[in-house]
């Protein structure tokens, strides 16, 4: 104390002075200063935290996409309406295998076109049933997906002509079937109970396309599902629930979409003054709105969790305003031996600072901590942008700053006479 008071009297006090002074006041009750901190790391953490998992599945989503392909059009059918209500898009039959052969022949920006026909369906092998999703596929399907196999072989042609029952397993089905290590290659799966089919071969993960698990699935040529399983042809050939069309690059999906359109209202007769009894879908469209949706989400989020920074920096004010009250004295006698206003103002101003930037620390630090575990947990890539590092720590110093201003005007106005007389 002796060499304090000997600093106020001779020189003004150094910065390293004034921080020395403020680690000792904070570590005097060490458990306040924790409960003080408590706001602003909570804050910080959940800054850091949702904007990395926001990043994080934002990321992975478009790599799902992108592996699906973003030079990739879908086309889907209308919608059919009973009673007036609509019951969403691809309800109606309005796309047919001869559409898909048209779009082949007649779009010349179309490198590859697949149609895909699917109904919910039970597999039944040996004592394990499982409830799926059956999808029939044509000859162009691994081009036009961007698709490869990670066992056994596609269908032939002939098998594609002569609607052979043969099957490929997505990886999840092939799981649920025959576990982990299992061989599924030349076993037989019944599908509907009644139709025996022999597994060729199994597709490569692909993850999630909306609600729809790709991955939990069995594929087999359209020409069976067509005959065998769905059994019904629209009015002017064999339907579809949708065609796939792949570009010669991603600068031409515009002018694919607009000749895809032309072609398939000239084909089903439409007139000027109709509107479309088909659906066109772009990967690229469902990259950027899906990149929108979740961007403001994830800003929406982080503006819920800013208002912890808030309380944070009400919890430090009301903190910083009580030690004041309870070191009157000591400022008092700090003044009587010459301590400055700017001095005073300086070591509560510094404390507050400290406080909440030892808060932001600790905050960065859980919060990447916190979305490390998450991404693992849910497997999407572990993203941590250093804006939000930069940005976490620049508000918790703009908070410690702005929370302590008052407490330490209000030390800093004390005389030394009021001060002394303080109880």
């Amino acid at each position: 104390m002796k060499e304090m008071n000997k600093a106020y009297r001779l020189r003004p006090v150094s910065m390293g002075e004034v921080v020395s002074i403020a680690i000792g006041a904070l570590l005097s009750n060490k458990l306040r200063t924790l409960l003080t901190m408590l706001g602003v790391i909570i804050g910080i953490a959940s800054v850091i935290a949702i904007t990395s998992v926001g990043q994080g599945v934002q990321k992975a989503t478009e790599q799902q996409i992108q592996a699906l392909g973003t030079d990739v059009l879908q086309i889907l059918p209308g919608e059919a309406r009973t009673g007036g209500i609509s019951r969403g898009v691809g309800s109606s039959s309005t796309l047919t295998i001869e559409d898909t052969q048209a779009i082949r022949e007649q779009v010349k920006t179309a490198q590859y076109v697949s149609a895909y026909l699917q109904r919910p369906g039970q597999v039944v092998t040996g004592q394990t049933n499982h409830a799926t999703n059956l999808v029939g596929i044509d000859l162009n399907y691994l081009k036009a997906r961007n698709t490869e196999l990670t066992q056994g072989r596609f269908f032939t042609a002939e098998e594609m002509e002569q609607s052979t029952p043969v099957a490929i397993l997505g990886s999840t089905l092939l799981k649920e079937l025959f576990g982990t290590d299992g061989n599924p290659l030349g076993q037989q799966l019944r599908i509907e109970s009644k139709n025996s089919y022999e597994i060729i071969g199994a597709f490569e993960p692909k993850g999630s396309e909306g609600s729809i698990d790709r991955d939990d699935q069995v594929f087999i040529p359209i020409t069976n599902m067509s005959s065998r399983i769905v059994g019904n042809n629209s009015l002017s050939g064999k339907a579809v629930n949708g065609i796939y069309v792949k570009t010669n690059s991603q600068a031409e999906m515009k002018l694919a979409e607009f000749q895809v359109t032309n072609l398939l209202r000239m084909r089903h007769n439409l007139s000027a003054s109709t509107s479309d009894d088909f659906n066109v879908r772009s990967q690229v469209g469902v990259v950027k709105t899906f990149t929108t949706v979740v961007g403001l989400f994830t800003v929406m989020l982080v503006a819920i969790a800013g208002i912890s920074l808030i309380v944070g920096g009400i919890g430090i004010a009301n903190i910083m305003l009580v030690s004041v009250v309870e070191r009157t004295r000591e400022i008092g006698i700090r003044k009587a031996l010459g301590a400055t206003n700017r001095g005073i103002l300086h070591q509560f101003l510094a404390e507050s600072v400290m406080l909440s930037i030892a808060g932001g620390i600790i905050g960065i630090v859980v919060g990447i901590l916190v979305a490390f575990v998450t991404a693992n947990t849910f497997q999407f890539p572990f993203i941590v942008s250093v804006w939000s590092v930069v940005g976490g720590f620049g508000l918790s110093f703009v908070v410690g700053l702005l929370a302590g201003v008052i407490p330490s005007q209000n030390a800093a106005r004390l005389t030394p006479i009021t001060a002394l007389r303080s109880e």
